[in-house]
């Protein structure tokens, strides 16, 4: 089953549009951003969520103990980590820290591994961006990634485009901000809607039939 993040989240409606539309986690940019917010509004926010619902903070680059302390103060489960932290970094904060890797600063497989982490997020270089036809590339990409550790697919999804993204990348969680927003820090309920009714609805079917394959394969083992 496929998860949900929507993150940018700036203000209270649009985290609880999120979550009554069914994302599973919202994130909290805390690095410069048009999304970027406070410590103490993330707190409001999370505050007022209900139960069950990751709050996830993004970071870039930042002193670590700031990282913690801003964990703690704001209820935070779960970081993201946009920058350049490296594995003893991430090793500090397992099991509760997500590192992300962009198509321009891709790791070989064996330093991917070196990464004590609880997922990789697989995102495009917002400079550069990619083209249509490198895109299926990129998702295959993160398909291969899932061999090491849950792979959140982030970059350039939209509610257009989220499905064939998880059939063919098959990732633990999808995460978008820009892609459900009406404009930078407010998310259209529409899009919000859309965008995990679809995700869910492919991530159903393909659990679903990974369970029809694999009862398929145990009936041929004890038929056989």
């Amino acid at each position: 089953m496929v998860k949900v993040k929507i993150c940018g989240i700036t203000n209270l409606d649009d985290a609880l549009a999120a979550v009554e539309c069914g994302a599973d986690a919202l994130g909290f940019v805390f690095a410069p951003s048009p999304r970027q917010v406070t410590a103490k509004v993330a707190w409001e926010i999370a505050e007022r969520l209900p139960p069950f619902i990751c709050r996830v903070g993004v970071f870039v680059n930042t002193n670590l103990k700031q990282v913690k302390d801003t964990m703690a103060y704001c209820h935070l489960d779960l970081v993201q980590l946009h920058g350049d932290e490296d594995t003893g970094y991430c090793a500090a904060l397992f099991p509760r820290a997500i590192k992300v890797f962009a198509t321009k600063n891709m790791p070989s497989e064996r330093e991917l591994r070196r990464y004590k982490v609880a997922a990789y997020m697989l995102d495009i270089d917002k400079k550069t961006g990619i083209s249509e036809t490198e895109q299926e590339r990129f998702w295959q990409l993160a398909r291969n990634m899932g061999r090491h550790a849950p792979v959140i697919l982030a970059g350039g999804l939209t509610p257009s485009n989220v499905g064939e993204a998880i059939k063919i990348a098959r990732p633990y969680a999808v995460d978008v901000s820009s892609g459900v927003e009406s404009e930078p820090g407010k998310k259209d309920r529409d899009k919000l809607r859309t965008f995990i009714e679809t995700a869910k609805s492919i991530g159903a079917r393909q659990y679903a039939c990974s369970l029809g394959n694999k009862r398929d394969e145990n009936q041929q083992k004890t038929t056989g």
